[in-house]
């Protein structure tokens, strides 16, 4: 197949959108991926990157659009959204080449589906949507917007009109479907395919930690992840030998650090900053169990996020603060203890991990890390998505 695969964000950023497409070289197709300047995480455009308009990376041919660089104010991000929502159509418009099929990966902004859905028109071919990021629904959650306000009801009506013109949604957790169907009242054909770990294995040095028993999280530290409920927990620990590793950055990052320093936590949780994923792996590998949150909140609050599979991929034991479609996916796993979404039941949580043996833990991982090889690893996503696409141009 030739595939136009289309996002917003590509390597260097982090992005498994990257892994996928150059999964999807490997299994013979001739992809070309139209994205922007790379910008995400950095505050700018990479200086080394600001000229360049195409290279190829690991067989796949990549054609990069100008945009405004995201920094961190909201008017900073709307910018970054719409110009890249501009420059991608204008890329579309001007676009020659005869692609067989469109794949979109649909991440913050639905936007991103706007050049996909125009190149489709154009040359009356199918476009295919792989869903990661429910709109509007997570201008809610992150209260970027009120459901009763004028913007709102703009972004519902795009995101509509959007999703209407896609021919299949492949969704990142079985619940989205509900969301299709009863708030944005559309009946699409979907398949559920997770979106697989930015990293799967670790071949650098695992880091050292000091302390006998030691927790990870890696991830956002925003409004939804529940981050504030990290020092209550530890607070609550007496056992000298627990020590708390947060990495990550987001909203909640100075609000994690005055806690630190306002609850005496210095010795029992560690804040290390951002940390590349690759070199956060090997954090992940030397650690004794690794958590994940989410706040029960909505149709977003139901989802699996993306940071439950690096857990699983490094076959570490889970603890997991989360509901709907996460915890039946770490429920059929067999690797995980849940906690409620409270601080006393995190540190029982906690304690109970500290108490197992290495060897009840390494068993747990593995349950967690076979189940992830299994179903939803890099390999199996992009085997899954090669045949959604073939299965279309029938």
């Amino acid at each position: 197949m030739k595939i136009l695969a289309i996002c917003q964000y590509y390597y260097p950023e982090n992005m498994v959108f990257t892994n996928i497409c150059e999964e999807l070289v490997k299994q013979g197709n001739d992809v070309t991926v139209l994205t922007g300047k790379p910008n995400y995480g950095y505050g700018e455009i990479i200086p080394e990157y600001k000229k360049v308009k195409y290279e190829e990376i690991n067989g796949v041919k990549v054609h990069r659009v100008n945009l405004i660089a995201r920094k961190k104010s909201r008017l900073s991000i709307i910018r970054n959204y719409l110009s890249f929502w501009s420059s991608s159509k204008k890329w579309i418009r001007k676009c020659k080449e005869e692609y067989d099929i469109v794949y979109s990966m649909s991440m913050s902004p639905v936007t991103i589906l706007s050049a996909g859905n125009l190149y489709k028109k154009k040359h009356h071919v199918k476009h295919v949507v792989h869903c990661v990021d429910l709109w509007p629904e997570s201008v809610l959650v992150t209260h970027a917007v009120r459901k009763n306000s004028l913007m709102y009801k703009i972004l519902y009506k795009w995101s509509v009109d959007l999703y209407k013109d896609v021919d299949h949604v492949i969704i990142g957790s079985p619940s989205y479907k509900e969301y299709f169907e009863k708030v944005l009242k559309l009946e699409k054909k979907t398949t559920f395919a997770a979106l697989p770990s930015l990293v799967e294995s670790n071949d650098t040095e695992p880091f050292k930690y000091e302390k006998k028993f030691n927790i990870l999280y890696c991830g956002n530290l925003g409004l939804i992840q529940l981050i504030d409920l990290i020092p209550e927990a530890m607070k609550e620990i007496n056992n000298p030998d627990i020590q708390f590793h947060v990495i990550g950055m987001g909203p909640k990052s100075d609000k994690l650090q005055s806690l630190i320093k306002e609850y005496g936590l210095e010795d029992k949780l560690v804040y290390h900053g951002p940390i590349p994923a690759k070199k956060a792996a090997s954090y992940f590998a030397s650690a004794d169990a690794l958590y994940v949150s989410l706040k029960n909140d909505g149709y977003v609050g139901k989802t699996i996020p993306n940071k439950l599979m690096m857990s699983m991929a490094f076959g570490k034991p889970i603890l997991g603060v989360i509901s709907g479609d996460g915890k039946d996916l770490l429920e059929k796993a067999g690797g995980a203890l849940i906690a409620e979404e409270n601080a006393s039941s995190i540190a029982k949580r906690i304690n109970e991990f500290a108490d197992m043996s290495d060897e009840e833990r390494k068993k747990l991982g593995k349950l967690n890390q076979a189940y992830y090889f299994s179903h939803l690893s890099i390999a199996s996503c992009g085997k899954l998505i090669n045949d959604i696409l073939l299965d279309e141009l029938k």
